[in-house]
């Protein structure tokens, strides 16, 4: 059995650890999830000075491409739940990052649109979130984040209905 690293050298040698817990440290899940743990952390050191998240990122990109979605639209195209849509919209709001808007169309359709301030801090949070994920990528070389991306999108694909919030991309 390999020791069990002391609170100095933690980190030192990551997989230098106790055998027992090989199998969890092995299940796709954890490691997936470790994973997301690492790039949620990459990408608030990059976008820190933002103030934003990759959750809040995503919703205002969604916004700038796909304008007048309502809340459950865009639940559906990002794969998030209603109540963190709405707990993130309003913070949004709140910040003047977005706004809603009575649908002409529809008079009990709330549309969102991203407000100036959000297209001017997608703008200039564009660099630190590219950064970001080139951080997370710079662990393999061109062709393996290639074949990952690959291998992350089937993965996420084939197991779509999977999860309690599907991803789904035909919203207009």
């Amino acid at each position: 059995m390999v020791p069990l690293e002391s609170p100095e050298s933690r980190g030192a040698d990551l997989w230098e650890r106790d055998e027992r817990l090989d199998a969890l440290y092995r299940r796709p899940g954890f490691m997936l999830r470790r994973a997301h743990q690492i790039a949620v952390g990459i990408f608030a050191e990059e976008c820190g000075a933002f103030d934003l998240t990759t959750t809040q990122h995503g919703i205002l990109t969604a916004l700038q491409t796909f304008p007048a979605l309502d809340q459950i639209s865009l639940g559906r195209l990002l794969g998030l739940d209603r109540s963190t849509v709405g707990t993130v919209v309003k913070r949004l709001e709140e910040r003047g990052l977005i706004r809603r808007e009575v649908s002409g169309e529809d008079k009990r359709r709330r549309e969102l649109h991203l407000a100036p301030a959000g297209e001017q801090l997608l703008a200039a949070a564009g660099e630190a979130a590219t950064r970001a994920s080139e951080r997370l990528l710079s662990a393999f070389t061109p062709l393996e984040a290639q074949m990952l991306l690959g291998l992350l999108t089937r993965l996420t694909e084939v197991n779509n209905a999977a999860t309690r919030v599907p991803l789904r991309a035909d919203i207009r």
